[in-house]
C-alpha cells in the first residue's frame, strides 16, 4: 500500500498558488478588514519606494563621470583615483548583492532596507563634504555597500507587498526608473559641477533615499527572521570575492595581464561556490531558482540587454563631446530623450502583455533597441545631433518593453525565495554593465586605433569605433529577441492546473 505523502500535497499546494499568482497559504491568522482605499494607498507607497530605490542606486553608477574632472581639480586627484571614485561604488555593489539577496530572505527584508538607506544616507553626507581622496572613496564604499542591500530588497518587495494584478506595473515603473537613471545620469553629473558644484552629485541622493525610508518604513511591517536557517558564512564569503574580482577585471587600469588574473581567479572562484552550493545543506542559492527555466532565461536576457545598452550609454556623451564637440552638460542631454521614451512607453506594457504574451512583448522590445542602435549607427558619420534621435528614442521604448523579463523572473519565484531571486538578476544587470562597458570599449578602442593607423583624425577615428560598438550592440539584442521567444514562453495550461482534491484528502 503506498503511503500518503503530506509534504508532497503541501509543495504542490505552494507552487500551484505561486503560479497562480497567489500568496502561498500559510498558517498565520488573517489581518483584519482593510479598505479599499487603504490599500491603494499602501500599494502606492510600495511603487514609490520602488521608483526612488530603483533610480537612487542607479544614478550613483552614473553621475559622477561628467562630474570626474571637477572633482579632480578640487581634490587633486590623479586620473586613476578618479577611476576608482567609480570603480569603489561598484566592487562592493557588484560583490554583495548575492549574499545580500540570501541574506534579506533569512534576517527581514524591512529591517535590513531601512539600514541600509540608513547607510546610503551617510555615505551620501560622507561624499559631499570629502575634502580628500581617502574620504571619497570611503564615501563610496559605503554607498556601493548599502546599495547591495537596498536594491534587492526594495526589488523583492513587488513580490512580498504587492497583489498580482498590480506587481506588472511595480516591474514597469522599476525599469523606467532604472533607465531614467541611467539616461539621466551623465548629464545631471555635468549639469551639478557646472552650475552648482560637484557635491550635489552626493548631496542629491538624500531626498530620494530618506523618502524611499519613510515610506518604507509607514508601509510595510517587520517580517521575523526565518529561525532555524543558517547563514552559509563560507558561500557568502566566496561568492561575494568571486563577483569583486570578476568586477574588478573589466574596471582594472592596471593592464591586459593583471585583468586576464582577476577575472581567471573570479571565475575559478564561481566554479568552487557552484561545487559548494551542490552540497550545501542551506545552500545561498535554491537549487529550486536555477532550475527553473524561465528564471534561469530572464537572467540571460538582462545579461545580453546590459551587454549591449550599458557600453553604448557610457560611451555616447564621450563621442558627442570628441566628435560633434558638444560641451558636458549638453552631451549627456540627448540621452534624457532615451529615459523620456521609457516613460512615455511604460503605461502600455501591461496592456501590451496581456494581449500579446510576455515572450512576444519582450523579443518585441529587443527589436526596438536593435533597430534604434542600427539606426545610430547608419547615421553615426554625420557631424550633427538631430539624426541622431530617432534611433535613441526607439532605443527608449524598447527597453522599456523589455520589462516582462523581471515580472516572469518574479512571478515565478516563491515568497522565500524573492530575496535570493531579486539579488541574482540585480548581479546579473550589474555585471552585464561592468562587461558591457569593457566590451563596447574593447570594440571602439581596436576599431579606433585602427583607423588611426589609417590616417584618420581622432574625431572620425572615434565615431568609427562607435559605429562598429553600435553594430555589435544591436547584434547582442537581436539574439535576446530570439531568445526571449523561447525562454520566457508561459508554461503549458496543464502545469498551472489545480492540485486535484482526491490528493490532498487528509490534510
Amino acid at each position: 500500500m503506498i503511503g500518503f505523502d503530506h509534504g508532497r500535497c503541501r509543495s504542490l499546494i505552494g507552487e500551484h498558488d505561486v503560479v497562480q499568482n497567489r500568496k502561498p497559504r500559510t498558517s498565520e491568522p488573517a489581518a483584519g478588514p482593510v479598505t479599499t482605499a487603504a490599500r491603494e494607498h499602501r500599494t502606492g507607497a510600495i511603487l514609490t519606494v520602488v521608483a526612488l530605490v530603483a533610480f537612487v542606486t542607479t544614478l550613483d553608477n552614473t553621475i559622477i563621470a561628467a562630474a570626474a574632472p571637477s572633482i579632480g581639480r578640487e581634490l587633486g586627484l590623479s586620473l586613476t583615483l578618479l577611476q576608482w571614485a567609480g570603480i569603489a561604488y561598484m566592487l562592493p555593489y557588484a560583490g554583495l548583492l548575492l549574499a545580500a539577496g540570501a541574506l534579506l530572505d533569512r534576517l527581514g527584508r524591512r529591517r535590513l532596507v531601512l539600514a541600509g538607506c540608513a547607510v546610503f544616507a551617510a555615505g551620501a553626507l560622507l561624499g559631499g563634504f570629502a575634502s580628500s581622496a581617502e574620504v571619497l572613496l570611503a564615501a563610496r564604499v559605503a554607498q556601493g555597500v548599502a546599495a547591495a542591500f537596498v536594491v534587492p530588497g526594495a526589488l523583492s518587495l513587488i513580490r512580498t507587498e504587492l497583489p498580482a494584478g498590480r506587481r506588472p506595473l511595480a516591474v514597469a515603473v522599476w525599469t523606467a526608473a532604472l533607465a531614467a537613471a541611467l539616461a539621466l545620469g551623465p548629464w545631471l553629473g555635468g549639469a551639478l559641477a557646472e552650475h552648482l558644484h560637484w557635491s550635489w552629485i552626493f548631496f542629491s541622493n538624500l531626498p530620494f533615499i530618506a523618502g524611499a525610508a519613510i515610506l518604507l518604513a509607514r508601509a510595510t511591517r517587520a517580517e521575523p527572521p526565518r529561525t532555524g536557517v543558517r547563514v552559509p558564512l563560507g558561500g557568502v564569503v566566496l561568492v561575494t570575492a568571486s563577483l569583486v574580482l570578476l568586477t574588478a577585471s573589466v574596471t582594472a587600469s592596471a593592464g591586459a595581464a593583471t585583468a586576464l588574473a582577476l577575472g581567471g581567479a573570479g571565475v575559478l572562484g564561481l566554479l568552487g561556490f557552484a561545487v559548494t552550493e551542490r552540497h550545501a545543506a542551506a545552500p545561498l542559492i535554491p537549487a529550486r531558482l536555477l532550475r527553473n527555466r524561465i528564471f534561469a532565461g530572464a537572467n540571460a536576457l538582462v545579461l545580453l540587454w546590459g551587454l549591449g545598452i550599458s557600453g553604448i550609454v557610457f560611451f555616447t556623451p564621450l563621442v558627442h563631446q570628441d566628435f560633434l564637440g558638444l560641451g558636458p552638460e549638453a552631451a549627456g542631454l540627448p540621452l534624457v530623450l532615451v529615459a523620456a521614451a521609457v516613460v512615455c512607453a511604460t503605461p502600455f506594457v501591461p496592456v501590451a502583455t496581456r494581449v500579446l504574451g510576455p515572450h512576444r512583448v519582450v523579443c518585441l522590445g529587443l527589436l526596438l533597441v536593435a533597430t534604434g542602435l542600427a539606426a545610430l549607427a547608419a547615421v553615426n558619420a554625420q557631424q550633427a545631433i538631430e539624426p541622431r534621435l530617432a534611433g535613441l528614442v526607439l532605443a527608449g521604448v524598447g527597453s522599456a518593453f523589455t520589462t516582462p523579463i523581471t515580472t516572469q523572473a518574479l512571478e515565478l519565484t516563491g515568497e522565500g525565495d524573492s530575496g535570493a531571486a531579486s539579488g541574482v538578476l540585480t548581479a546579473s544587470r550589474e555585471l552585464a554593465s561592468a562587461f558591457g562597458v569593457a566590451l563596447i570599449g574593447l570594440v571602439i578602442t581596436a576599431v579606433r586605433a585602427a583607423d588611426i593607423a589609417a590616417g584618420a583624425s581622432p574625431g572620425p577615428a572615434l565615431a568609427g569605433g562607435y559605429t562598429a560598438g553600435l553594430v555589435v550592440a544591436a547584434l547582442l539584442q537581436a539574439a535576446g529577441a530570439a531568445l526571449a521567444l523561447v525562454v520566457l514562453r508561459p508554461r503549458p495550461p496543464e502545469l498551472s492546473r489545480p492540485v486535484p482534491a482526491k490528493e490532498c484528502e487528509g490534510i
